[in-house]
């Protein structure tokens, strides 16, 4: 009888056991399906620079008050202050979203310095300045293609970010180069000048250089368009792209047709792709408060959205990810004028929909001819005011070059009960837009960083793990007794110097090749230089060449 109940209780235990494996193998199952739902290969992440809820109201009354292609998608809301600073400037704000770290303002795609906002983690002082491996260097390194769309001239902030690292968000010839080395493939908008060997500080020949690895290197859109290739920087513009209501005649290309193609060659690639696509020129229209330009530029970007996700969805391998990295100019549909009348705002489009031009557009137009008669002439038929005042006239008379936008922003907004509080960023929040063939998709109110860390889940790729033995510094190869000195004789090509016994290693910034006597060896990230700390950050892996 004994042993009858003992082998009873070996046949229960036996029994839980099995069925607890089952259980298991089935939550590993159900885990790896939740996990396999939730991974695509492509991502696009588009930034609407400064847009906010009032310039997507404007733009969909604009057109009727039918929907924007982006309106289904909205999931949620995004905050973007800087590691410093409530009020972010582009620069940290793209950093969020490249790397997943917040940054102080001024800095792309590096630790800072000054950390002061709650919840944002100093980091340790040897880490100061050092470069973060961003979304785009980390997709690349994993076998994915990548690319940037914008309207800006490239090493602006937004693009730059995910291409390059340095403390100066306005050192575009570094920028330039460092994006040119990183080797992004598909690359296009404006600011060819940056690449132009005749036009750049230090005659570096960066055209050249891209041309000498196997990229198509084009200003015209016609060639873009008709290339067929794997690797293209098509730059339209010497510097920024006109906004889109005065594109007509230049022979540049829009946001949406320059989306359709890069889509077209990065979906070439097996192994998937990350693509940035930024409306640049929102914000710039904010500055302004101009209202025809932020209308020509959200419809523009709108556009561009669609492309996207027609693409999308045509597809089970692709997400989307909308988000603006911050708030421009304090936009509101009313203002003082209509707090007790309304009705004033019944004709707030009158102007804007008749309006042909932005106010860069109609500078343009104007050119030299600042005549009274000339300006009264040109606003009336570009914009449909026949009523300008003579302190309107004398304001854009004296407008300084560039500037015109800022004059003939205000006039058209005062005219439309459009309120603007500032010419410079603001602090709240913005929407967040999402789309994911399964489903998968972040709600509520998230930070600007998480937006990286949802985009680098669903590729499956380790950020953590790129950032881990990326870089070493200048510092930390003297503290571990390497002979490191700095050549700064050229201040546009500061150079790391390592010697080894017999042997001199150069290391020039912004590239990612070190030079041996007559012997040159790639590194995986660019080397980059931070001339205010005396710091030069070099890819980790240089230790094993010089051993």
């Amino acid at each position: 009888m004994k042993r009858f109940f003992v082998q009873r209780k070996n046949i229960f235990l036996a029994s839980i056991l099995i069925l607890c494996l089952i259980l298991s193998t089935l939550a590993f199952a159900q885990q790896e399906s939740r996990e396999n739902q939730q991974k695509v290969k492509n991502v696009i992440l588009m930034i609407p620079d400064g847009m906010t809820i009032a310039h997507t109201t404007l733009a969909r009354w604009y057109q009727g008050g039918e929907p924007l292609a982006m309106d289904e998608i909205a999931c949620g809301l995004v905050r973007t202050y800087s590691a410093n600073n409530p009020i972010t400037d582009s620069a940290p704000a793209a950093t969020a979203y490249a790397t997943g770290y917040k940054t102080q303002n001024k800095y792309l795609s590096i630790y800072p310095e000054m950390v002061s906002m709650p919840g944002v983690g100093q980091v340790e002082e040897k880490d100061f300045y050092k470069p973060i491996v961003t979304i785009l260097e980390a997709a690349k390194k994993s076998g994915k293609s990548t690319g940037l769309v914008f309207t800006c001239q490239f090493p602006h902030a937004t693009p730059a970010a995910f291409a390059s690292h340095t403390d100066n968000r306005n050192d575009y010839e570094s920028i330039a180069e460092q994006m040119v080395y990183n080797q992004v493939d598909v690359v296009l908008g404006g600011g060819y000048k940056y690449i132009d060997k005749n036009q750049r500080k230090d005659k570096e020949d960066l055209a050249g250089y891209l041309k000498q690895n196997g990229f198509f290197v084009t200003t015209s859109w016609q060639d873009a368009k008709n290339f067929s290739g794997q690797k293209i920087w098509g730059l339209f513009a010497q510097d920024a792209m006109h906004y889109d209501f005065d594109r007509n005649g230049t022979g540049e290309s829009s946001l949406a047709e320059m989306t359709q193609k890069a889509l077209q060659v990065l979906s070439k690639n097996r192994n998937g792709f990350f693509l940035m696509v930024e409306g640049s020129e929102i914000d710039w229209a904010s500055h302004a408060n101009d209202p025809v330009g932020v209308v020509s530029e959200v419809l523009a970007f709108d556009k561009a959205v669609k492309v996207a996700l027609d693409f999308a969805k045509s597809r089970e391998d692709t997400a989307v990810i909308i988000a603006s990295d911050h708030a421009n100019g304090g936009m509101t549909l009313g203002n003082y004028s209509t707090q007790y009348d309304s009705a004033l705002l019944n004709d707030f489009l009158k102007y804007i929909t008749k309006a042909k031009r932005t106010g860069a557009g109609i500078e343009e137009l104007l050119g030299n001819n600042k005549t009274d008669e000339n300006i009264k002439k040109i606003v009336s038929e570009y914009y449909g005011i026949d009523n300008l005042t003579p302190d309107e006239i004398n304001a854009i008379k004296n407008a300084k070059a560039g500037n015109l936008n800022y004059v003939l922003g205000p006039i058209i907004s005062k005219r439309s009960n459009i309120g603007w509080t500032t010419n410079g960023h603001t602090g709240e929040e913005v929407v967040l837009y999402a789309y994911h063939p399964n489903g998968y998709i972040p709600r509520g109110v998230i930070d600007n960083t998480e937006v990286c860390d949802y985009m680098a889940e669903i590729l499956g790729i380790d950020l953590g793990s790129f950032n881990e033995s990326a870089y070493i510094s200048n510092i930390d190869l003297e503290e571990k007794g390497y002979d490191v000195s700095l050549d700064t004789s050229n201040p546009t090509n500061v150079q790391l110097v390592i010697n080894k016994g017999s042997r001199t290693y150069i290391i020039p910034q912004n590239k990612n090749v070190v030079l041996e006597g007559s012997n040159q060896y790639k590194l995986k990230y660019v080397s980059v230089y931070i001339p205010s700390a005396k710091r030069f950050f070099v890819s980790s892996e240089v230790e094993s060449l010089i051993k």
